[in-house]
């Protein structure tokens, strides 16, 4: 049975996630505050979050970037009222793995939920030797990364599933639309292009001998990325 924590301050959202989650078969914890979240977090084991951005004391997005600072890899699915581009690339990239816009549907959530589960445990369950690609010495089974000489560094959640993505489908174009689909869940142009464009620049600061002149990671242009390890 998948754990799931609700990080939610409105009480009637919260009981209606914690009800609707339950009967979907989750053990469900709930906070209603972001430190409260945050402490839970990092001092118990989750499946996934489901993480308000408007919480007292600490931001959903405060939140979410100290779980990340910590290395806690939890999927994380962002909920706000917001619908601004800006706000949706601001929390993915401070390593969110999901965003819902308020107001939304249960049945959505869910499916969102199940995807989340489904890449997190087939991402957990495969590649379990160290691949070098560029300056980094990756594993992608315990979510690791490493330089040659041995220190680690630090990535999201979202940068391992992308290196992931790229390195299966090495030598070929893969469009922005296609991680959007394939790393985020989504058919269409969301969160947005320019999302994937961000989370390429900052891995290319990790992998990349020189991140102005890549060689690892190749723009194509009018088309997407390639690798070339």
């Amino acid at each position: 049975m998948a754990r799931i924590l609700i990080v939610e301050d409105e009480p009637a959202m919260q009981i209606g996630l914690k009800d609707n989650l339950e009967f979907d078969g989750y053990s469900v914890e709930v906070a209603s505050d972001g430190q409260t979240g945050l402490d839970k977090i990092l001092t118990n084991e989750y499946d996934l979050v489901v993480l308000d951005v408007m919480l007292p004391s600490l931001s959903g997005f405060d939140v979410c970037k100290q779980a990340r600072k910590e290395g806690n890899d939890t999927p994380i699915i962002l909920l706000t009222a917001r619908g601004e581009e800006i706000d949706k690339v601001l929390g993915l990239e401070l390593g969110a793995d999901d965003y819902m816009t308020k107001p939304f549907s249960v049945r959505e959530l869910l499916a969102r939920i199940k995807a989340n589960l489904r890449r997190s445990s087939k991402s957990q369950s495969s590649n379990s030797d160290t691949i070098k690609i560029g300056n980094l010495q990756i594993q992608f089974d315990a979510y690791k990364a490493y330089t040659q000489s041995n220190e680690e560094v630090k990535l999201s959640h979202k940068e391992f599933e992308i290196l992931k993505y790229l390195h299966e489908n090495k030598g070929k174009v893969v469009s922005r639309y296609d991680l959007l689909e394939n790393i985020w869940g989504y058919e269409d142009d969301q969160p947005t292009t320019r999302t994937v464009d961000n989370f390429i620049a900052r891995l290319r600061h990790k992998v990349e001998v020189d991140h102005n002149s890549p060689e690892v990671i190749l723009t194509v242009h009018g088309s997407g990325y390639k690798m070339i390890v």
